[in-house]
């Protein structure tokens, strides 16, 4: 498998390849958004990922067949060396917090810098604050206002185009728009590598 390259084509049918990592602390509801995405159903309860999961999603964008690959990496500690491979080569990143789970949002940061290392420069970013069907059950939750300014933050440091969303696993809200948002980011970001290509 090649895990290189930004702009790759699928040699079996032509169609267009876009890989996006899915990061953020154990428990946040990272699986639970790409099943919905990918249409199976949520699971009550907290299933860990094993160190890495792939899921590949056929979606037309464009009007180009696109070949989306999602690596869903394990938020726990202990696969942090597991995780480093995996950033290699992705075009996008979807960084989850759950809005329940102060730590999960203050560890956002990390993450980012986790990423950095491991990808150097970061590409376009989906902030998604997860749990919002759980908003107003417990004390101490994390404000739209914080993620919103912790986006702005993160976008004006490191330069990177970075969009705030707030979803639900559970219920399916803004999932598939936050993919969709992410998608049309790498689009854009890749279109503008080539535009470079022919100026330089």
């Amino acid at each position: 498998m090649n895990y290189g390259g930004n702009s790759l084509r699928n040699q079996d049918d032509g169609s267009r390849i876009m890989k996006s990592v899915l990061i953020g602390d154990g428990a946040v509801g990272k699986t639970s958004i790409r099943r919905n995405y990918l249409g199976e159903d949520f699971i009550e309860g907290h299933l860990a990922t094993i160190g890495v999961d792939l899921a590949t999603k056929r979606v037309l964008f464009d009007g180009d067949v696109v070949k989306f690959i999602i690596w869903d990496l394990a938020g726990q500690p202990t696969f942090e060396k597991v995780r480093g491979h995996y950033y290699q080569g992705c075009n996008g990143i979807v960084l989850v917090y759950s809005i329940t789970n102060r730590e999960s949002f203050d560890n956002a940061s990390k993450w980012l810098v986790e990423a950095y290392k491991n990808m150097g420069k970061l590409p376009p970013t989906i902030i998604v604050a997860n749990k919002i069907d759980l908003r107003g059950t417990v004390d101490n939750e994390v404000t739209t206002e914080e993620g919103e300014e912790f986006t702005e933050y993160f976008m004006e440091k490191l330069e990177v185009p970075a969009v705030y969303v707030e979803t639900s696993a559970k219920t399916g809200e803004n999932v598939v728009g936050a993919f969709t948002k992410l998608l049309r980011m790498m689009s854009d970001a890749e279109e503008g590598k080539e535009s470079d290509k022919f100026i330089g």
